[in-house]
Order: structure tokens, then C-alpha cells, then sequence
């Protein structure tokens, strides 16, 4: 698989590292523009809320450090991003598009299973943001136990079981590279609402009945559709409801 490597972006590949997030906060000042962090083994792994992420051998661990300049919650819409940018690398490296499917908020479905996900941290000062660390984890080889999981939560599949297919973590981080700077030129240019069609267009259970939980509460209803801001907007019993953050259970 021969795939340019996006100009000016930096890549480094590391053959083992605690996380690449955490890596990514301790070079971010020294980077002169965006950089894909690579590690082929993780030690200290970790998803969203602090929960962690095994990373078995052979799957995809990596971290793409940025300099935004826009505003911390604008910022944060990068998570929609990123998955568009994920869906698309499947679709290169499968040649298919049939069972793929985007999980509100920052998950990618295969075949109904869950192969991917997404943590974004921010390093600020202020109230702005300095650096921002996207993390995206795949599981290109192998799915994790799922005795691990939450209840509800949807079960993990891998690429080669779903798919058939096998690729390995660089080759996987080149065209995700490559995916990722064509939407993040279209969402630099023209703004979220080109990026929120087309992540609405591949979302999973839009128009169904879902589960929606946050720290504090839980919404059953509609999914209706995701807002300007990024918030999931579910139609209840109660009527229209906005959660700007939380975990979709199906």
C-alpha cells in the first residue's frame, strides 16, 4: 500500500511507549506543526473518562498533535472529524463501505461492532488551547475481551474478523494521515456544517430509539440528529433534549 504522507505533518513511530497521548503532552511544545505519533506497543493505555485501553499487538495506537488556533469547544468538534477521516481509511484499506457506521461520539462501528475510538485532550493555558492531542485507537488484529466492558456497552470487533483484512499499524497510519488532512482542510475552510452532513450520513441508529447516559443522568428517545455544537439531540417523552457530552447505548 503506497500512500503520500500529508506535506508538512510529521510522523513518528515509536516501537513502545507508555501512551502516545502522554508523549504527546510532553513534546507538544517543541513541535513546529502537526504530528502523528505512532507506538506499536502501549504500556500505560487509556480511553475516555480514564478507562483503559488494552493495545494487543498488531492493532493501532497513534496521536496527532495539533496547534488549533479556534476556540476550546469549537476545537472539540474534531472528534467528528477524525471519525470521518477513520471511516474513510476503512473504506481505503477494505475496499467496502457496507457495515461501516459512526457511534455519536466518537466511536466507528464494523459490522455492529465497535473497531475504533477516539480521545481528544487539550493543553491549554487560559481559556485557550495550545496544543491538542487526538488519540485514535483501532483494532486493526485483534478485539479486546469483552468481559471488559460496560454493561450495554457494544462489543469490540477487529478489522481482520470483520473484514477479512489485514494491515499493518504504519501502513494503517498513512492513509488515516492521508484521510485526515482532507477533512480537516474542509472543516478549516467551510466551517462544521459540511462535516456534521457528512457525519450524519453514516451515523448509526439516526431516525432509532437509543440510550443516551452522562455522568449523572440517563435519556432514552430518538435519535434525532447532532447539533451545531456537536450535542446529540434525542426526542423523549419529555421532549427535545441536547447532550452535549455522554456515552450511546443501543
Amino acid at each position: 500500500m503506497s500512500i503520500k504522507f500529508p506535506q508538512g505533518v510529521g510522523r513518528i513511530v515509536h516501537a513502545e511507549i507508555d501512551s502516545t497521548n502522554a508523549e504527546a503532552a510532553r513534546i507538544a511544545a517543541s513541535l513546529s506543526g502537526p504530528t502523528w505519533i505512532l507506538a506499536l506497543s502501549q504500556t500505560a493505555a487509556r480511553g475516555r473518562r480514564g478507562r483503559p485501553w488494552a493495545h494487543q499487538q498488531g492493532n493501532f495506537s497513534a496521536t496527532l498533535v495539533m496547534q488549533p488556533t479556534e476556540t476550546p469547544d469549537r476545537v472539540a468538534l474534531r472528534s467528528f472529524v477524525t471519525s470521518l477521516a477513520l471511516y474513510d481509511a476503512f473504506v481505503a484499506v477494505t475496499g467496502r463501505t457496507d457495515g461501516l457506521a459512526l457511534k455519536w461520539p466518537n466511536d466507528v462501528l464494523m459490522q455492529g461492532g465497535k473497531v475504533a475510538g477516539i480521545l481528544l485532550e487539550s493543553i491549554g493555558i487560559g481559556s485557550g488551547v495550545n496544543h491538542l492531542a487526538i488519540g485514535v485507537g483501532v483494532n486493526l488484529l485483534t478485539a479486546p475481551d469483552s468481559e471488559l466492558l460496560e454493561t450495554k456497552a457494544v462489543a469490540p470487533v477487529s478489522l481482520a474478523g470483520a473484514m477479512g483484512v489485514q494491515v499493518s499499524p504504519e501502513d494503517f497510519l498513512d492513509v488515516l494521515a492521508a484521510s485526515y488532512a482532507k477533512w480537516e482542510a474542509q472543516f478549516v475552510t467551510y466551517g462544521f456544517e459540511p462535516i456534521r452532513t457528512a457525519w450524519l450520513a453514516r451515523a448509526a441508529r439516526l431516525g432509532e430509539r437509543i440510550i443516551a447516559r452522562t455522568t449523572r443522568e440517563e435519556f432514552e428517545g430518538t435519535f434525532d440528529t447532532v447539533d451545531e455544537q456537536g450535542a446529540l439531540v434525542l426526542l423523549t417523552a419529555q421532549g427535545r433534549v441536547s447532550i452535549p457530552a455522554g456515552d450511546v447505548f443501543f
